[in-house]
């Protein structure tokens, strides 16, 4: 099975973070207004957690997030008629090979400084996605949560 789950986090490392405590939303873009609310909401959950609060006037960072979804194809190869240990029997061995298409979820977020609109902090998720929804919305949480782990990223100075 193919096993796609990786989170990456990337910063300005001049941002002094201390002086980020409050944040507004740019945009929020996903497949459906349903994973919209729920990428918000997974976001502002580990904001509040880090001590941020939403603030839609006067906000020291800005918060853009985008979801979407991409197919990728996995590939088994079967062999049949292999003899014993590690050799080949040429002429009897077959292989069969299927296509499987993967649904991959992926997610970027990315903070700005409210006033400079420059960007401070992006982090990435991706994962292999499930057909029933309520995992997946658990999926989302475990990388948005993975990628606010070591939120704010210290300060230089």
């Amino acid at each position: 099975m193919l096993l796609i789950a990786a989170t990456h986090t990337d910063y300005n490392h001049s941002a002094n973070f201390e002086n980020y405590k409050s944040y507004s939303w740019i945009k929020v873009e996903a497949g459906n207004s349903l994973w919209q609310d729920r990428i918000q909401h997974a976001v502002d959950a580990e904001l509040g957690a880090k001590g941020w609060t939403l603030a839609p006037t006067s906000a020291d960072a800005a918060i853009s997030a985008i979801g979407s979804v991409n197919v990728q194809l996995q590939l088994e190869t079967y062999y049949t008629g292999l003899g014993g240990g590690w050799f080949w029997r040429f002429g009897n061995g077959i292989a069969t090979t299927t296509v499987e298409n993967v649904p991959v979820g992926n997610l970027v977020v990315d903070i700005f400084d409210a006033k400079s609109k420059k960007l401070i902090w992006r982090g990435s998720a991706e994962k292999v996605l499930s057909e029933k929804p309520e995992k997946n919305e658990k999926k989302l949480e475990e990388a948005v949560r993975d990628m606010f782990k070591k939120f704010p990223p210290p300060s230089k100075g």
